[in-house]
């Protein structure tokens, strides 16, 4: 059967891109379909608008420490709406890259949402059809709203960079990476941040030790953070809302009409430690689900996992041997990074003739809350209940913010096996914990000791050097 094309891609993030014009390298023909806007969640309503406003919000502080270290600066208002159409531009820019990208490895493109008709055929939105002898759905996932009444009235993560306008104050719903790092951009940027979760700690599944500085600075910072808290009830602010629907204090049975224009508030909440306030602005950051839903995958033989995933094999094939997924919506490892190299390796299984499995083994990441975290391998807690181990840890004021006199404290800790030395998991608190890791991580990666460590010399004076310096276990397990 002769096909239309070698490989169609549903999905226009990172993943999807960069497996097209791999692809195309090796001489296939290749089309990609993208509902939205290329770049996908990543480029577009993720991490780099996120980053960015992590930029954004770090000058209020840095403002401040200048003025420690002599310059005669005051700090001036946030000007959301000129940062905004600034951050809107750039998002236009990095589009049109990857636009250009594409055109240029002779990729054809589909503005166009693109679902499957069988094994090897997909259905664009005007109603054409193409064929393909390979389909890689890359389509991503998205955030989701609690089920509850009056949720409508939350934003998601998508919504903050829609913003117009800058709330005064704003509850953010949620414990882990995404509901920590807007808490303190938010919070930088001047906003009264209250953050709830119902768990017992932020960031659940990260070093314990980590995760309680991480929630400790936050709280120093201003964020008011409650665990062991969630929300109960939400409406519009006024009367407020009961969980019926009902005005809280309102006849029975009178209900108030949902306002589908709110988008971020006013909202009256009350929560289940018996506070009820008004919030300019409610954040859900409560989970995300993969991009699957009427898309016509089960119907083409394709198996979908309990949480909507798309059920792969290590080398990212589904069930249907022309059909492969990559990246969050096979909620494997959610992470852009890793979806490209899950683009890379199926390049490399299908075009090039030599199958690669995805490696998922010590991945370095990073968490972008104020300070930042960076972190590879096993928490103390995991690695403990493995193996024997011994925790090598310090924890002090970094210079340059106690210069400023900030009670600032950063964290440096590898986590190493007892009867092989490696070292099984490193975790650093600190400013540029981002960029620490992804060196750090070369070493893990490779499988070095605490005696590789302990070989290399110190850059001084530098935080990062304590990597290297820390002799003696605090504890062992």
């Amino acid at each position: 059967m002769a096909f239309d094309y070698d490989l169609f891609v549903i999905g226009g993030g990172s993943g999807g891109v960069r497996a097209a014009r791999v692809a195309a390298a090796e001489g296939a023909k290749v089309a990609i379909a993208e509902e939205s806007r290329l770049g996908g969640t990543c480029v577009i309503r993720g991490c780099v608008p996120k980053k960015l406003m992590v930029f954004a919000s770090s000058y209020r502080e840095e403002f401040a420490d200048a003025r420690s270290y002599g310059w005669d600066v005051m700090a001036g208002d946030f000007d959301w709406s000129k940062f905004s159409r600034h951050l809107n531009t750039e998002l236009d820019r990095l589009e049109g890259v990857y636009r250009s990208l594409l055109d240029g490895s002779k990729v054809e493109i589909f503005d166009s949402r693109a679902v499957l008709d069988d094994a090897h055929t997909v259905r664009l939105s005007d109603g054409t059809t193409k064929t393909a002898k390979h389909i890689l759905i890359a389509t991503g996932g998205h955030p989701v709203r609690p089920d509850m009444p009056n949720a409508h009235l939350g934003m998601v993560s998508d919504d903050i960079f829609h913003m117009t306008d800058l709330p005064k104050s704003i509850l953010i719903v949620g414990g882990g990476y995404i509901a920590c790092e807007f808490s303190c951009i938010l919070n930088g940027l001047g906003v009264e941040v209250t953050q709830v979760y119902r768990g017992a700690q932020i960031l659940r599944g990260f070093d314990e030790e980590a995760r309680g500085l991480i929630s400790d600075m936050m709280r120093e910072q201003g964020v008011n953070l409650h665990v062991g808290t969630n929300i109960v009830e939400m409406g519009p602010a006024g009367a407020g809302h009961g969980a019926d629907g009902a005005a809280m204090g309102a006849p029975a049975g009178e209900v108030v009409a949902e306002r589908s224009d709110v988008v971020g508030g006013p909202v009256r909440v009350k929560q289940t430690n018996g506070t009820e306030a008004v919030y300019d602005a409610v954040l859900f950051a409560t989970g995300r689900a993969p991009n699957t839903a009427n898309m016509g995958l089960e119907e083409a033989g394709v198996e979908i996992g309990r949480r909507g995933e798309i059920v792969v094999d290590d080398y990212s094939q589904t069930g249907v041997p022309s059909i492969y997924a990559i990246g969050d919506v096979t909620n494997r490892v959610n992470l852009t990074p890793v979806a490209i190299r899950e683009g890379m390796a199926f390049v490399e299984t299908v075009f090039k003739g030599n199958p690669t499995p995805v490696d998922h083994h010590l991945i370095p990441s990073a968490v972008f809350t104020q300070p930042e975290f960076g972190t590879i391998g096993l928490s103390e807690e995991e690695a403990r209940d493995q193996e024997p181990i011994e925790v090598y840890c310090t924890s002090f004021r970094p210079m340059q913010t106690a210069f400023a006199g900030r009670p600032d404290r950063v964290l440096m800790k590898l986590v190493v096996s007892k009867a092989t030395r490696r070292v099984l998991g490193c975790h650093i608190v600190a400013p540029a914990a981002g960029e620490m890791i992804q060196l750090a991580g070369i070493a893990v990666k490779m499988g070095a000791t605490k005696e590789d460590f302990d070989r290399t010399v110190a850059v001084h004076p530098t935080m990062s050097e304590e990597l290297v310096t820390m002799k003696s276990p605090v504890r062992s397990a």
